[in-house]
């Protein structure tokens, strides 16, 4: 899977169309909020990655968060969160920025959100363990990042990974993945890329970067989430890392 395949999803008129309505109808899960208001001060300088239309900075800065810097990879995302922040009028800065090439000095950020599973649409293992790489690179010593995932071990897609794994097994997996987790299914948007990690390996990939794992937690243990949200996302898991 190609990074400008991912891209072109994200960039698309009913993608981006989708991310403005979950500004509007749905803005920070209450997971979100919990978790946010527990790991990081007012004061904290804080980089959002993935932001799409800017759900989650609108949200912490309605929370009170002044020290926001919002980015994403898809230029039509930041071009709809720009026009969205000047007609609310919030100040909040938006820039087009690769997760996996940041242009940030080194230890500037007090901590980093990566939120709906946005690590995880990085196409290719090389790429995520870049990204991982750069963000702790920016983050201040101490410094928290927050992100979401699927998790294989989910009962629910038991059967499906079941499936894979003779597939995978027997060579037999689409051609356009490359890494055993990987999923690209038909939605009414368009194609799209998701990696489903397992936790062990994932935590043992982090810890091998430099971070230290603070928790995982399922969101449905955090809050329960209205139908809105439910609707927008499945359960997934939040994770806390530390610098």
């Amino acid at each position: 899977m190609e990074i400008e395949t991912v891209l072109s999803y994200f960039n698309s008129d009913p993608v981006v169309a989708h991310y403005e309505e979950a500004v509007q109808k749905i803005g920070l899960w209450k997971s979100e909020a919990k978790i946010f208001q527990q790991i990081f001060k007012a004061e904290d300088s804080i980089l959002e990655l993935g932001c799409g239309v800017g759900r989650i900075s609108f949200g912490l800065h309605e929370m009170g968060y002044k020290h926001l810097l919002a980015t994403d990879y898809a230029k039509n995302m930041i071009q709809r969160a720009r026009a969205l922040s000047k007609r609310m009028g919030y100040p909040v800065p938006f820039r087009v920025c690769d997760a996996t090439d940041l242009e940030f000095e080194d230890a500037v950020f007090e901590g980093a959100i990566f939120g709906f599973n946005g690590l995880m649409q990085i196409p290719k293992e090389s790429n995520r363990i870049q990204a991982l790489k750069e963000i702790y690179r920016v983050l201040k010593k101490n410094g928290l990042f927050v992100f979401t995932t699927h998790l294989r071990s989910n009962s629910k897609y038991q059967a499906y990974w079941e499936e894979q794994k003779a597939l995978w097994t027997k060579g037999e997996q689409r051609e356009l993945l490359d890494d055993f987790g990987d999923r690209y299914e038909p939605t009414d948007m368009g194609d799209v890329f998701i990696h489903v990690p397992e936790q062990e390996s994932m935590e043992a990939l982090v810890k091998d970067i430099g971070f230290q794992v603070e928790i995982v937690v399922p969101r449905s243990i955090i809050a329960n989430e209205d139908a809105n949200v439910r609707e927008f996302s499945d359960d997934c898991a939040f994770w806390i890392l530390r610098k």
